[in-house]
């Protein structure tokens, strides 16, 4: 469909009742769906096993939660984006900061590449699970050096795949204007978001027909009738609202929306773009991660120490009484949908945060190379568990606290007459959205603060 009949085709929806403009909207979204790829990664899974295995139903209603105050954002930057046709590095540098503007650019670009040293050894080690359910072959674990370079053999594989299709993505605006190639990617998210929910409803179910899950609990848990008197509770309480929308998604995000040729015509599609493939697949995969360690785990006799990672929960699955086939297979391509979707947004966070900074055409040969920056994080398989102290927590405070200041440059651009000109918001809409994001700004810097001073040692 081109872009002109694209638009005919939005004009024509807007005469028709919210429902009936779904079916549609779903078709022509995409860059929402990317967002969520990215955002249900390694971390994502990791929160949400343990908000279930430790605090069962009670804390179910703090993920939905965080995405609503990340969507508030993503929400006023395609509005800034979709109405100016800016990039926004550009429209940063130019209207707000210009040291704001790369300190935003090269974090996204940093961590992307950070984090994919946690999300290769999270897949190769899914892949492994796979391999050693469906096959019955493995390499012992105590084997040293010949594990290690099994699991680097796995993480070399998933690369290459995640490598390839970024690649190809980078061949937007090539193949004779018709973005095929923006196209087939989404349409590739889109598919793998759903059998991501469908794999782990498929534990759920397989929960609930063993009587571990209780419906009435779960209802209750998105209520946010209570709060974590613990430290460790608020300390997940705390990161979980700070982390839902990550630096790199916010970058990324309005290229996205560029590349796919959308403009203020497309305003109205591209929130319900963020409803359909951000806030719904991200409710659903991570509520029914937490519902399934809670039914399973929660109140249970099984010895759970801090976070719980996800080799562990495949194996504790099948101990509290689920089937191997559920418990560890797809359970583990579950996991595994997740970090690949992860990897590939990395890829292409760090192609369009050069592409920015260098002035590179974002379909040229030095693009598609810097789409390549996270290979070093292959790895991962040896390093990941000692970079902690010396990588990620100073990457992660780094990041954090560059978050609410582009957050805080966003508001600024939203209040800006010389940037959006008409599409400046005035009047009581402009005083609802100012209180909207003034919000979003100091729980984001709250989480930060807090969960800076833990991982410092003061709290």
């Amino acid at each position: 469909m081109s872009n002109s009949s694209e638009i005919a085709t939005l004009q024509a929806l807007s005469a028709k009742p919210w429902y009936a403009r779904v079916p549609t909207y779903l078709k022509l979204s995409g860059p929402g769906w990317l967002q969520g790829a990215m955002t249900l990664g390694g971390g994502s899974a990791v929160t949400s096993l343990t908000i279930g295995a430790l605090f069962g139903y009670e804390l179910l209603w703090v993920q939905p939660v965080a995405m609503i105050i990340g969507c508030i954002m993503l929400f006023a930057l395609s509005h800034q984006t979709l109405h100016t046709q800016d990039k926004p590095f550009e429209a940063m540098k130019k209207h707000v900061n210009a040291p704001i503007a790369w300190g935003w650019a090269i974090a996204a670009f940093a961590s992307s590449i950070i984090w994919g040293f946690a999300h290769y050894p999270l897949s190769a080690a899914m892949l492994e699970e796979i391999i050693v359910v469906g096959t019955g072959f493995s390499v012992d674990k105590d084997s040293g050096t010949a594990r290690d370079m099994y699991l680097l053999v796995l993480a070399i594989i998933i690369w290459a795949g995640v490598a390839f299709t970024a690649w190809k993505y980078g061949d937007h605006d090539n193949e004779g204007g018709k973005n095929n190639a923006v196209k087939y990617f989404e349409n590739g998210i889109k598919i793998l978001s759903g059998l991501i929910i469908i794999a782990f409803a498929w534990v759920v179910i397989s929960a609930s027909l063993n009587g571990k899950v209780d419906w009435a609990a779960v209802a209750a848990g998105y209520i946010p009738t209570s709060f974590p008197s613990d430290a460790q509770g608020v300390t997940i309480v705390m990161a979980a609202l700070g982390s839902a929308v990550g630096i790199n998604m916010t970058f990324i995000y309005g290229y996205t929306l560029l590349h796919k040729k959308w403009t203020k015509d497309h305003a109205e599609l591209s929130r319900y773009d963020i409803g359909l493939g951000l806030v719904l697949p991200y409710f659903l995969v991570t509520s029914l991660i937490s519902i399934a360690a809670a039914g399973a785990f929660f109140g249970s006799d099984l010895d759970i120490q801090g976070k719980l990672s996800p080799t562990q929960a495949g194996t504790m699955f099948m101990s509290a009484g689920l089937d191997e086939v559920t418990s560890r297979l797809i359970f583990a391509f579950g996991i595994l949908g997740m970090a690949i979707g992860s990897l590939v947004m990395h890829m292409l966070c760090c192609g369009s945060a050069a592409a920015a900074m260098f002035g590179w055409e974002e379909n040229s040969f030095k693009y598609k190379l810097a789409l390549l920056a996270p290979t070093p994080a292959i790895l991962g398989v040896f390093v990941w568990s000692t970079m902690g102290a010396y990588v990620v927590v100073p990457t992660a405070a780094i990041c954090g606290f560059l978050l609410p200041i582009a957050y805080i440059g966003w508001a600024l651009l939203n209040n800006r007459k010389d940037y959006l000109g008409e599409a400046m918001p005035t009047g009581t809409k402009r005083l609802f959205i100012n209180i909207a994001m003034a919000l979003c700004i100091v729980t984001v810097l709250a989480s930060v603060v807090y969960s800076t001073l833990v991982k410092m040692g003061y709290i």
